[in-house]
């Protein structure tokens, strides 16, 4: 009721399974009615695996996740990587997040539903730095969105919108 939304997001690692990671992300997530769906953050691979490899983890990633809380998870890479690594047709079904920073406007051809424009925003009351964010709709569209969850853990994000304009939001994030 304060203006946050919350969420919790899973960063990849190439050092362990698909299983594993997702496991471990459902042992220590719990979901309730209220905020953002579990977020995928995939920001690297590696040498040692190919694309077709990487696409295939973390697709059993976002399905073991995805039919436990029974809600889409969202993608959170920046434009480069998704335009090199994550080319499948597979993943235009997930909602994404990309990050694009220092740019007027988001030049990605793909659907999006959050673009994080900047790691350097501000934000009353918190003297570090903090990632700002766009949303590609209305709050309204983030509250009354019939998959939306809470995600209650550790170390969780929360997230501040304020109104930019009759049909956008900044989202802000505030790490706890």
């Amino acid at each position: 009721d304060y203006g946050y939304v919350r969420g919790a997001y899973h960063f990849w690692s190439n050092l362990s399974g698909a299983e594993t990671q997702a496991y471990n992300f459902i042992n220590n997530v719990e979901l309730s009615p209220g905020d953002l769906p579990p977020v995928l953050d995939i920001e690297q691979t590696s040498k040692k695996i190919s694309d077709n490899e990487l696409c295939d983890s973390l697709v059993k990633w976002l399905t073991i996740v995805e039919s436990h809380y029974g809600v889409k998870p969202i993608i959170y890479t920046y434009k480069k990587f998704k335009k090199k690594h994550l080319t499948d047709s597979i993943f235009n079904s997930y909602p994404h997040w990309i990050a694009h920073y220092y740019v007027d406007s988001l030049d990605y051809s793909g659907k999006w539903h959050f673009w994080q424009h900047t790691d350097c925003g501000k934000m009353p009351g918190i003297e570090e730095l903090v990632d700002l964010n766009i949303f590609n709709g209305s709050y309204e569209r983030v509250i009354h969105n019939p998959v939306h969850l809470s995600i209650r853990v550790k170390g969780i994000c929360r997230q501040a919108f304020s109104q930019i304009n009759a049909s956008s939001y900044a989202l802000k994030i505030i790490v706890f």
